[in-house]
């Protein structure tokens, strides 16, 4: 049987299947590896299972030629962490789970769109506080989304399930992004540049992939394009997001409110951010469900299974 190196602990059923087609180490930390971690890794295993936070850089392939790793089966759709061409110069295949993760996130957006718009935190963290006075007519009015315009930056397979849980959900207008044009089976409109999505959108919600290529996309142009009462949503990557521009939007009134599920640094949150009462914040939950993380699993496994037995890989990037 082939060795297979799984980074973190996954769900049961996963490291049970696991089990039945390889030799299974795993790492019981649920910190990233470290650089030695993945080097070693490299040269003592078949195929690793990694996730994100193991930062597999151009330094951790140098040299490793002749490794025995042949195939990283990521943990996840989102592969920013690896860089995959000097993996695949390297003669290593890096392969994803997408699919299994679409309407997990997309309900989170949506949560969080919900949650900066309508005030939730906030409430709760009032209610808890025992600072609330009771119902009144103007008390803590925040935004009404139907009838209002959702801006999508990226119309992926998850862009599209965000576009149709707020138009069919919640009857708000869809307008979009995307680097290349996209025909979508919903009312929605495809503007050219992201700067018309934003002057546009009373609701701004980032579903793009990271990388070098969307870091910052979203900076203080960006965030000045948008309207004063408008909310930023991001559940593509921390670092889509300028944090410090978007903190001092935040602070100067130049946008309404933030839903964050990511952060450019994390797992650091900036104070600023965890004291603003128009900010809602959560710990990375996008795909936190047991159901979704065993699919995830599965589709790793599907690819590291297939590698093994000679077959096509089934999510190869």
């Amino acid at each position: 049987m082939k060795e297979l190196y799984i980074t973190r602990p996954l769900p049961d059923r996963v490291l049970d299947r696991a089990r039945s087609h390889f030799n299974v180490t795993l790492r019981d930390q649920t910190t990233p590896l470290k650089k030695g971690e993945m080097r070693a890794a490299l040269v003592l295993y078949d195929v690793i299972i990694p996730t994100l936070g193991d930062l597999f850089t151009a330094e951790v392939f140098a040299g490793m030629e002749t490794a025995r790793c042949r195939l990283l089966a990521n943990f996840g759709v989102g592969y920013n962490h690896i860089d995959v061409a000097a993996a695949q110069q390297a003669g290593i295949c890096v392969t994803n789970t997408p699919g299994a993760v679409t309407d997990a996130t997309a309900d989170i957006a949506l949560m969080l769109i919900l949650m900066s718009a309508r005030r939730a935190g906030e409430g709760e963290r009032l209610v808890r506080k025992g600072k609330w006075s009771g119902w009144h007519p103007t008390q803590m009015l925040g935004l009404h989304l139907g009838g209002k315009t959702c801006g999508i930056i990226g119309m992926g397979r998850i862009g599209q399930a965000i576009a149709k849980r707020v138009h069919f959900g919640l009857g708000m207008d869809v307008i979009y992004h995307n680097r290349s044009p996209r025909v979508v089976d919903m009312p929605a409109r495809q503007l050219d540049n992201i700067a018309d999505v934003l002057a546009a959108s009373d609701v701004v919600v980032l579903a793009v992939p990271g990388g070098a290529d969307t870091r910052h996309l979203i900076g203080a142009p960006e965030l000045a394009s948008m309207q004063p009462h408008a909310h930023l949503v991001n559940i593509s990557r921390g670092d889509v997001v300028d944090e410090g521009a978007l903190i001092a939007a935040l602070q100067q009134g130049r946008i309404a409110g933030a839903g964050l599920d990511v952060y450019e640094f994390e797992p650091d949150v900036p104070v600023a951010l965890r004291v603003m009462e128009n900010v809602t914040l959560l710990p990375h939950l996008g795909t936190a469900a047991l159901d979704v993380r065993e699919g995830m699993g599965m589709m790793a496994l599907d690819n590291a299974i297939a590698h093994a037995t000679g077959q096509a890989l089934l999510n190869p990037v």
